[in-house]
């Protein structure tokens, strides 16, 4: 799961999947804008099967959030 949550974050992003671990900070470290993060949580709904709730986005603030996110709630 990890793998597949960072290759998506880089892929998405387009940024160097070398720079993502569970720590990254989506806003900090990877300085992710409002648009960015609409299309990510756009792509890991069609990747997981799962719907984000908008009161969920907030707390998804580190890739481990997501990663933890996806695992609870993948179809």
């Amino acid at each position: 799961m990890k793998d597949k949550v960072i290759n998506l974050i880089a892929e998405t992003l387009d940024v160097d999947k070398k720079k993502i671990n569970e720590k990254t900070n989506l806003v900090k470290d990877l300085e992710v804008e409002s648009l960015d993060l609409v299309d990510l949580v756009g792509a890991f709904e069609e990747e997981f099967g799962v719907e984000i709730a908008d009161k969920d986005i907030k707390n998804l603030q580190t890739v481990g959030d997501i990663i933890k996110y996806a695992e609870e709630h993948e179809a």
